[in-house]
């Protein structure tokens, strides 16, 4: 069974860090290139973080540049994102993305269930 399923989510005070979980199974993990979208109440879903497919190139939206990290282990099929300094603004549903597209150009996408992310005091 093909899926992605998040952990890690939960409440946290402003300036509060939290990592994000996600395992992989039932693909070839180390193939695809991997994100973190997060969606907001009544916003488009946006992308967070993005890593390639053997882990070396990240890539981040402004917003979270520099607070937070994107990494991958291809052993264990997880992909994680580390969170700090935590503001309201990152308040969100996260959502855990698979992505990769063949020489020939097929796309192939996966998608998690999600994790709401809460920071409020």
């Amino acid at each position: 069974q093909v899926q992605l399923v998040e952990s890690g989510g939960g409440l946290v005070q402003p300036g509060g860090s939290l990592r994000l979980s996600c395992a992989a199974s039932g693909f070839t993990f180390s193939t695809y290139a991997m994100n973190w979208y997060r969606q907001a109440p009544g916003k488009e879903r946006e992308l967070v973080a993005g890593i390639s497919s053997t882990g070396g190139s990240t890539n981040y939206a402004d917003s979270v540049k520099g607070r937070f990290t994107i990494s991958r282990d291809n052993a264990k099929n997880m992909v994680y994102l580390r969170m700090n300094s935590l503001k309201p603004e990152d308040t969100a549903v996260y959502y855990c993305n698979a992505k990769k597209t063949t020489d020939w150009g097929m796309k192939y996408e996966i998608w998690g269930q999600g994790t709401q992310v809460t920071v409020s005091s």
